[in-house]
């Protein structure tokens, strides 16, 4: 029967019948749904067409991303610090492997597994899905990967294969400057670039610290892509297209490769740190902190019992002592107190101030090192023999604010802007961080410390240089610098601000200094450079790390070296040279190393004359009092490699 009405016309015979009202709404009603039915799939079928497809392509074809190679970095004359190599390394993939304790065994018995690699190993496969390959293995030489190769076949599951891997031939050397890459890891999803899809890459390594961190962006280049075509279950099948990423810039550092090893030779068996700058540029020639570590041993993953012995070591070899190192600055600390007098009008240079060993301040006497005095000193002299009687009265009279924002000025207080981690910042009290950061009023007494560097005052080696290098320059506010080129291109340098200091006081400041370690009675006379060419300008510096109770001043203060070695004073020396038309300044500090004189003086002297000459000196550049043991060590060197020389650290 039809769905429809039909009804014949009585008035009309033989007229076709009509359709009715009920009909014709129905009718109406299909037509409307069909053309909305066409119309949907026009929009399905040929609008959306494209769009479909992709998705469709999609469950089938995946895009995987192509780590880039990373950036290379090299020392100022283009000699390697960081590479890239051949990474020969051994993967395993859990589905084919079936009992994989068992193949890891087999494994073992072609290459090394130590146990930590193996648990990370095992740990990895574990967690991820039956077809994803591990590292197992890596950083392998060509006798043991071959061997591998030519075991694989009786190997399920196991693959060799070769990728890139970082590299640092000059090991620990440049450790703390250059940092490590290792792989991202779930501590380092708070890092502000944790979204860049590279990160996502199984075994990808990024920079940890140091240079690797801080240039991180540049060195880690863009990804590339794979296109696969996968199973249902994720499976490869085959690689239908690649295009390989860009690869990260290449860096170019300040570092002078040779000065830098020879700084970390020359403070060996201490736990000291050595900063070297070029007073025009601000490049950083040497950034030395000892001991050091390999940055080797953290790419592949270092183990518990070697990170236990880094840890427990008192000497801080994870500590990169030149930038992140906090220490009293001692006397060194005198020029700064001087030029704050000076600019102030309080002081002036042939006004003299009497010590007679020490400095009243109501019931409390203030000492100075030389227990019966220095007599009359002028600010010359003060700086020479470094008297801290004349210290104590010229910052009583200028105060503690002025001295801080004259130690700001110089690049102490708050961290200078250098391209890696762990950069600290030292400190330049006032009367307002100390009743901040105390709750209490500032004391006559704590500008009477601060006046020869002790008390609340800090600074790092690295501010330490910066400071020097602004004493030896000409008037402005030098930098320092790390990277010299990034991409083959020069880094930029901005133009130093004006230090804003009258030259004329500055003179009077670099007069005391050169005094210091180029005339007799100065307090580095034996450290001095004997070459009328290159004569250094210098100050010593010793920072208490204890309090000297009033007994033991009456009883006559311990030697340091009657006292255990972590409650003996730092040792710190600071220099520019040449004296006439500076080029390079120098910052060490010797942790625990006694006095300034004895222990960092010689130490920065000897660096100080490599840059000067560019490798070893002549022996005219030694005071002849030195010359013949020079000479005899020299040759004897050369005759036979001193490798079980005594070090400090081992007489301790």
């Amino acid at each position: 029967m039809s769905r429809f009405s039909f009804r014949k016309d009585a008035s009309r015979p033989g007229a076709p019948p009509r359709i009715s009202r009920r009909g014709a709404l129905l009718l109406g009603a299909q037509a409307a749904l069909m053309g909305a039915l066409f119309w949907r799939l026009k929009a399905l079928q040929i609008d959306s067409a494209d769009e479909y497809l992709l998705m469709a392509e999609e469950n089938r074809i995946n895009v995987r991303l192509l780590p880039p190679a990373r950036g290379e970095i090299f020392d100022r004359k283009g000699r390697p610090l960081a590479l890239n190599r051949q990474n020969y390394r051994v993967v395993l993939v859990r589905e084919q492997a079936g009992d994989v304790e068992a193949v890891l065994d087999e494994l073992a018995r072609l290459i090394d597994i130590p146990p930590h690699q193996r648990s990370r190993a095992l740990r990895e496969i574990r967690s991820k899905s039956a077809f994803v390959p591990v590292t197992v293995a890596e950083n392998l030489d060509w006798e043991t990967f071959a061997r591998v190769n030519a075991n694989a076949p009786a190997l399920p599951g196991v693959t060799p294969e070769v990728g890139l891997s970082r590299h640092y031939p000059e090991g620990s050397k440049l450790g703390h400057v250059l940092g490590y890459v290792a792989r991202f890891a779930e501590v380092d999803k708070d890092r502000e670039d944790a979204d860049d899809p590279l990160f996502q890459i199984p075994d990808f390594h990024i920079g940890k610290n140091g240079v690797e961190r801080a240039l991180e962006p540049m060195l880690r280049g863009s990804a590339g892509a794979s296109r696969i075509e996968v199973n249902a279950v994720g499976r490869v099948i085959r690689e239908i297209d690649r295009r390989p990423g860009a690869p990260g810039a290449d860096i170019g550092l300040t570092i002078d490769l040779d000065l830098q090893r020879y700084a970390l030779e020359r403070m060996e068996g201490e736990s000291a740190a050595t900063v070297v700058m070029e007073i025009e540029s601000g490049d950083i020639l040497a950034l030395a902190s000892t001991p050091g570590f390999d940055p080797n041993k953290f790419v592949t993953g270092i183990s518990q019992a070697e990170w236990s012995a880094l840890l427990e070591d008192e000497y801080r070899p994870l500590a990169n002592k030149a930038v992140s190192g906090q220490y009293p600055p001692g006397s060194t600390f005198k020029m700064i107190v001087a030029l704050a007098a000076l600019e102030a009008g309080v002081a002036g240079p042939g006004e003299s101030v009497f010590c007679n060993g020490g400095y009243k301040l109501g019931d409390r006497i203030f000492h100075c090192w030389k227990r019966g005095g220095h007599g009359h000193v002028n600010l010359k002299e003060a700086i020479k023999s470094s008297c801290d009687v004349y210290f104590y009265e010229i910052a009583r009279r200028v105060g503690v604010d002025r001295i801080s924002e004259m130690a700001v000025r110089f690049g102490l207080g708050p961290a200078p802007a250098l391209e890696m981690t762990a950069v600290r910042d030292g400190l330049a009290p006032t009367r307002a961080w100390k009743l901040a950061r105390h709750g209490e009023s500032w004391q006559l007494g704590d500008t009477l410390n601060v006046g020869i560097g002790q008390g609340y005052v800090l600074s790092s080696p690295l501010q330490l240089a910066v400071m020097t290098a602004r004493l030896g320059g000409d008037g402005r506010m030098v930098a320092p610098r790390l990277v010299r080129t990034v991409g083959g291109r020069p880094a930029p340098a901005p133009e130093p601000a004006p230090l804003g200091v009258s030259a004329a006081h500055l003179r009077l400041v670099r007069e005391g200094m050169f005094a210091v370690s180029s005339e007799p009675g100065g307090t580095a006379w034996r450290s001095r450079i004997a070459d009328e060419a290159m004569l250094m300008a210098g100050k010593t510096g010793t920072s208490q790390v204890r309090r000297i109770t009033m007994a033991e001043r009456a009883r006559g203060v311990t030697r340091n070296e009657d006292l255990p070695w972590n409650r003996r004073d730092h040792a710190l020396f600071v220099a520019f040279a040449p004296w006439e038309q500076p080029r390079y300044a120098i910052a060490t500090v010797v942790e625990h190393g006694g006095g300034g004189s004895r222990a960092a003086a010689p130490i920065a002297r000897d660096i100080m004359m490599r840059a000067l000459y560019g490798g070893e000196p002549p022996l005219r550049a030694y005071p002849p009092e030195e010359r013949r043991e020079i000479e005899e060590r020299r040759e004897q060197e050369r005759l036979t490699p001193d490798d079980a020389a005594e070090t400090p650290r081992n007489r301790a």
